[in-house]
């Protein structure tokens, strides 16, 4: 396999997860007779441009179908990040109703509402239907098709150039980032910015996150990487700051390379960051597989001594990670019963590979469970205060990842 930026040969491995259906293939009852597909779950490292990537096997276009479940707005904390990240940016880039907004995987609206109350023309390119008709529900137009520089071409010929884009936990999920990347800079006006979320590699590998990947996510980014290949497209990074969103995520601005935007010194900062805890010496990467089967190993053997003593474990959040973390660890409903997510499209079906049923928070709580298996634990607090009522029956929270934790 060669790099997906710089077609580099990739030699080495990061992680290898095994086998397991994508994360977000949820199943309906009538699928549990039919076989699913299995992907190998590996991922590589690039020592020329330090991009860490998931072998090719599974096609964007299995991965993001007319099916796919995950609705942003589910999340009480996301949509509160969205609206604070609203609020400052119309305020920095002084954005009114004269200027022009696009998101990329804009998903259900989540964010382009909050433009929109404020009058500042906005579209969204959200590529899955579900998804993308909940955001025309919320009066968000939308283009319904992958991103990339054909497609900003022509939106650059009908609507003119962008002063603001965004792509919030998307540039993870491209498989030509270059020609993602590409469309940004083609569709971005000349003093325009563009602000890229993303989960912090640094983080993935401190606090042994092996549960963020997944197929849906092609690459794991860091501050050097981005920045490498946001040069080959004729854009730079001016500033960047840390968020604590999805376990520790970077947001980058991004300007085209002769944009007046001054540089930050929060770039060098973060670069030096990156360079003291050793994302361009590959000697770093090894050891992490480790890791994952520690965790592995420490969540089947407390799933095993509880189901040995009769007690009543399930899990919240029919989250991908959760399924990562179930399918390589080889969990299945004999061990968690149930996994209760908020949100209404996943509920009454089965987790991918595990087939662990998926019901409403309310069942959970009728059920009483002993113990309740945290699976996105970067929403822990937000989970814990919805369930609270567990410490009624002296019902306990367990998170596993970066190391099991009961409380």
């Amino acid at each position: 396999m060669k790099c997906r930026h710089c077609s580099t040969e990739l030699i080495d491995t990061f992680v290898d997860l095994g086998f397991s259906p994508p994360s977000n293939a949820y199943l309906r009852r009538e699928d549990l007779i039919r076989p699913e597909t299995y992907y190998p779950l590996r991922v590589m490292v690039c020592r020329s441009c330090w991009l860490v990537q998931t072998e090719d096997y599974a096609h964007h276009e299995q991965l993001f179908d007319t099916e796919y479940a995950y609705f942003s707005s589910t999340s009480s904390t996301w949509l509160a990040h969205a609206a604070s990240y609203v609020d400052m940016i119309v305020k920095r880039l002084g954005l009114d109703g004269n200027s022009k907004v696009v998101e990329l995987a804009a998903n259900d609206g989540y964010l382009l509402q909050y433009m929109q109350q404020r009058g500042i023309p906005n579209l969204g390119i959200e590529p899955t239907r579900s998804t993308a008709d909940a955001a025309r529900a919320k009066g968000i137009s939308v283009v319904e098709e992958f991103f990339g520089v054909r497609l900003a071409l022509m939106l650059l010929a009908r609507d003119g150039a962008a002063d603001l884009m965004i792509a919030n936990n998307v540039l993870a999920h491209v498989p030509d980032i270059n020609d993602f990347l590409g469309g940004i800079a083609a569709l971005l006006a000349p003093e325009g910015s563009v602000t890229i979320e993303f989960p912090h590699l640094l983080n993935l590998m401190k606090f042994s996150q092996f549960d963020t990947i997944y197929h849906e996510h092609f690459s794991y980014l860091a501050l050097g990487s981005v920045e490498t290949m946001m040069r080959a497209q004729g854009l730079r990074v001016y500033d960047v700051e840390a968020l604590s969103t999805h376990g520790g995520s970077l947001r980058v601005y991004a300007c085209r390379q002769e944009a007046k935007f001054a540089m930050a010194a929060a770039v060098e900062k973060m670069r030096a960051q990156e360079h003291d805890f050793g994302l361009q010496d590959i000697h770093t990467y090894r050891g992490f597989q480790i890791k994952a089967e520690t965790i592995k190993t420490d969540l089947l053997h407390f799933l095993v001594q509880q189901k040995r003593a009769g007690k009543k474990v399930m899990a919240y959040g029919a989250a991908a990670k959760g399924n990562t973390l179930l399918n390589y660890s080889g969990v299945h409903a004999d061990l968690l019963t149930l996994v209760a997510d908020a949100a209404a499209s996943k509920q009454s079906k089965y987790m991918p590979g595990s087939h662990i049923p998926i019901v409403s928070p309310q069942e959970l709580i009728a059920e009483k469970p002993d113990y309740v298996v945290i699976l996105p634990w970067n929403l822990k607090d937000e989970v814990e205060a919805q369930l609270s009522c567990i410490r009624e029956w002296g019902g306990q929270f367990v998170i596993a990842v970066p190391e099991m934790r009961i409380w």
